[in-house]
């Protein structure tokens, strides 16, 4: 992969990582005091909210630095390493927590009759994306490790 092509991704991952972390600062708490101000009978789920979201955060961030380290790698013109398939394993398990605690927090709203449909809707969009995202780590996992084996045999045999 050319330099100027991780570059763009470089950049891409690190926008992406400033801006969830500047909504992450400064949205959340001001939309969590909002929402309490605006639906008091809501308000006790104010803080449990926030702090799912927060951890939902974690894996999140998580993820966006195995794949600056799995882009450095490309980089160095070692894509084909185990380091790359375990931060493939890596992301494909980050993407996962994502849904679960997704579906977990969708759980909880429901139980509480406090997930209002738009909510819900975005709550769906984020546990399919991140589906999305293991499935293809998964088979990208699957691949590399199938060409690192193609590869390690072509070099056995020179």
């Amino acid at each position: 992969m050319e330099r100027g092509t991780t570059l763009f991704l470089k950049i891409a991952v690190f926008l992406i990582g400033i801006t969830v972390l500047a909504l992450c600062i400064f949205l959340l708490p001001w939309l969590a005091n909002y929402t309490a101000e605006m639906y008091p009978e809501y308000a006790y789920l104010q803080y449990p909210v926030l702090i799912g979201l927060y951890v939902t955060a974690i894996p999140f961030f998580f993820a966006l630095y195995q794949t600056l380290r799995l882009l450095n790698n490309i980089d160095k013109n070692n894509a084909f390493s185990e380091f790359s398939v375990n931060a493939l394993k890596n992301i494909k398990y980050c993407a996962n927590a994502i849904s679960i605690l997704y579906v977990i927090g969708s759980i909880f709203l429901i139980s509480q009759n406090a997930l209002h449909p738009g909510i819900a809707l975005a709550g769906f969009i984020i546990i399919f994306a991140s589906f999305v995202i293991a499935v293809f780590s998964a088979v990208l996992q699957k691949l590399l490790k199938n060409a690192i084996e193609i590869k390690s045999e072509n070099d056995l045999t020179v």
